[in-house]
């Protein structure tokens, strides 16, 4: 089986790869789509757009044992720029926004789930303290909730997946890898979604709807 990873970290932000490198490992780990997804706020959005989306090109044009996505991942801006930071992302070509969500163990600024979900963003990263009507919301917008790999802010995948089953809101599972030993492998990856509670038949709706979301980011950005 190969992998879809839609949340992930260079050296453009706080990982530890080269992209070069880093999408040399995600292919090794028998990886078929990685997002490039490098923390973003208005301060460096328009050079890491201006580094990510041509990277992507490149790769996709050089190369054909990985689909590469350039995205960005929002991160602790306020809930009053995501719609404009959005917005300016896809603009400029970005192929998935990621907002990092408000989690367990970092201190995000409440309604940011809220104004994600409402401004479009493709993918709400690790939201692991989510409302329930924000829940119901996702699922009404198509924005998918991510169960995650990454220490600590796995720690709410439980209610994530349960409060999705429930709203019938989209999940993907991601590794949110910052250095080398984060990359998943197909038997981690769903090792990750059944211990937060999907069953076999969740796990083929995730890696379907997840494949999906690639497809539709690159006709998006086309």
């Amino acid at each position: 089986m190969k992998l879809v990873d839609l949340h992930s970290h260079t050296l453009w932000s706080d990982g530890t790869l080269i992209p070069s490198e880093h999408v040399r490992r995600a292919i090794v780990k028998n990886y078929e789509a990685l997002a490039i997804t490098d923390h973003a706020d208005a301060t460096n959005i328009e050079i890491l757009c201006r580094e990510v989306v041509p990277f992507a090109r490149r790769m996709n044009e050089k190369q054909g044992d990985i689909v590469v996505l350039a995205g960005i991942e929002l991160t602790h801006v306020l809930p009053e720029e995501i719609k404009d930071l959005t917005e300016y992302a896809r603009a400029q070509g970005i192929h998935v926004v990621v907002m990092h969500g408000e989690t367990i163990v970092e201190p995000v600024r409440p309604g940011t789930n809220r104004a994600a979900i409402l401004a479009g963003v493709d993918i709400l990263a690790h939201p692991g303290i989510i409302a329930e009507e924000d829940v119901a919301l996702a699922a009404e917008r198509g924005v998918a909730l991510e169960i995650s790999y990454r220490k600590g802010n796995c720690l709410g995948n439980g209610r994530v997946v349960t409060l999705a089953k429930k709203y019938k809101a989209p999940l993907v599972i991601n590794s949110d890898a910052h250095d080398v030993g984060d990359f998943l492998t197909p038997e981690l990856w769903e090792a990750v979604g059944r211990g937060a509670g999907l069953t076999d038949e969740d796990i083929v709706c995730v890696r379907a709807y997840t494949r999906e979301l690639v497809s539709r980011a690159i006709k998006g950005a086309s």
